[in-house]
């Protein structure tokens, strides 16, 4: 089953590092990678539809406009059962505390452990289903 995952990062290269990683994932049709490079990008990209079936997004906390604490707050309002997982290069007590009060289903430090995540995410539910 090909599910699909979003990253919401404004630093372009982001995007090429997941392409990148994610290499023999995305040819085995195991994910597709969507991007969006601001918060704003993401909830547009969430009010139309992701195909196929989204289940996590990455989002990075420290971005212009809507950061990703406020990004993450919209939705879980909105979407309450899509885990996000945050990233950020400041892995501080209090961003964790508040990405954790408001729902993150994981909290990620750059760099990214590319086999940590992979791992958790196959751990995801609907990543089986």
């Amino acid at each position: 089953m090909t599910v699909s995952i979003l990253i919401v990062d404004d630093e372009t290269d982001v995007a090429d590092l997941f392409r990148q990683r994610f290499r023999r994932e995305s040819r085995d049709g195991t994910y597709v990678l969507h991007f969006a490079f601001s918060g704003e990008e993401a909830l547009e990209k969430l009010a139309g539809e992701i195909e196929p079936q989204l289940i996590v997004i990455l989002s990075d906390i420290n971005m212009p406009g809507m950061d990703g604490l406020a990004l993450l707050r919209e939705i879980k309002a909105r979407w309450p059962d899509l885990p996000v997982m945050m990233v950020t290069a400041y892995g501080d007590d209090e961003r964790r505390r508040r990405a954790g009060e408001y729902g993150a289903a994981e909290f990620l430090t750059k760099p990214v452990d590319f086999d940590f995540l992979k791992e958790q995410l196959r751990q995801l539910p609907t990543a089986m289903d």
